[in-house]
């Protein structure tokens, strides 16, 4: 049978309130009666129900963090950031895949908000019109980790995705390469039309015109992606001198089916990725990156809501971090 506080208050001798008292850490209970109280709930296993606690104070101190592809590894270093800051405040996280799939989306999205969660931080592509529908109805605040909000109306926390592409771009080609790919997951992603714009701004100040068979956009960003990238490149037989790739595991397979067709990295090609996961070590070559302090992005993005959550004022909705390059083997 479950223990209920009804049980506590019985064996301890004492009114539900105490034990509500008792539970939710309030100072006005005798010493004595604590510890009879905690005594009881221990030798009972008593556990407090959280269902109960959230529906009378209108909080389940609960956040819900929508992930788009739990196995990409970009997206697990954010949540270790928002887990840890969550955990620092007291909120629980229930964390659910939505598979890059927007039906599958909605349905976590409204399995999150049936759960009365106070919270959400979402991590995705973008952020659909539908997704935002929902929210607005249910008055559920939330912030975006890793993810440009084209509209500017809800609170985020990026680096300058389009700013850190241009400086990759343009360091290229002050070497004097002229055959640049661009290898993304596709335009939808809010983040990558951010990167293209750093590419295509960097190609224009060097009076270069965007050739469109160095622009590959494939259908997700995972490793046999970039596989499937480096062999539509060659396909095209365009010259390729470098490669930009927008994620880290489409880098590190455009990497390896280019070294396995006997190019030679970075004698021959240069590779440049963009989120410095811990992946990028173990290629060989370690590969060349664009640092994203991903940690710090979720645990920031977990602040953001928190403030919300607490009526806090915020300095600023929008919070931009700071990015390095982190030069490697696959550069020369």
């Amino acid at each position: 049978m479950t223990i209920t506080i009804y049980d506590v208050a019985r064996e301890a001798s004492v009114s539900m309130a105490t034990v509500s008292r008792v539970v939710n850490g309030n100072p006005n209970v005798k010493p004595v009666t604590r510890k009879k109280v905690l005594d009881v709930i221990e030798r009972l296993g008593y556990r407090p129900n959280a269902v109960a606690r959230g529906l009378a104070s209108k909080k389940t101190t609960t956040v819900g963090v929508i992930i788009p592809d739990i196995s990409n590894v970009f997206f697990a270093e954010l949540a270790r950031g928002i887990e840890d800051i969550a955990t620092m405040y007291k909120y629980n996280i229930i964390l659910s895949n939505s598979d890059n799939n927007a039906e599958k989306e909605l349905v976590v999205l409204n399995t999150l908000l049936g759960k009365q969660v106070d919270g959400i931080v979402y991590m995705g592509n973008k952020i659909s019109d539908k997704v935002q529908e929902e929210l607005t109805r249910s008055h559920t605040p939330i912030v975006l980790a890793g993810v440009l909000d084209t509209t500017d109306t809800i609170p985020s926390v990026n680096i300058d995705y389009k700013q850190s592409t241009y400086a990759v771009v343009s360091e290229l080609l002050a070497k004097g390469h002229q055959h640049i790919a661009f290898l993304s997951d596709g335009h939808e992603n809010t983040n990558t039309r951010a990167k293209y714009d750093g590419y295509v701004m960097a190609l224009t100040e060097a009076k270069l015109t965007v050739n469109p068979d160095l622009v590959v956009e494939l259908s997700g960003n995972n490793y046999n992606q970039g596989t499937l990238g480096w062999a539509q490149l060659a396909d095209k037989q365009t010259k390729v001198e470098a490669i930009f790739a927008s994620d880290d595991e489409i880098a590190i397979g455009a990497l390896n089916a280019a070294q396995d067709a006997g190019v030679s990295v970075p004698n021959e090609l240069e590779v440049i990725t963009s989120n410095n996961t811990k992946i990028t070590l173990m290629a060989r070559p370690q590969l060349t990156t664009v640092v994203q302090p991903l940690y710090d992005i979720g645990a920031v993005a977990m602040r953001l809501l928190t403030k919300l959550l607490n009526k806090e004022e915020l300095t600023s909705p929008h919070v931009t971090l700071p990015y390095t390059i982190q030069k490697r083997g696959t550069t020369k």
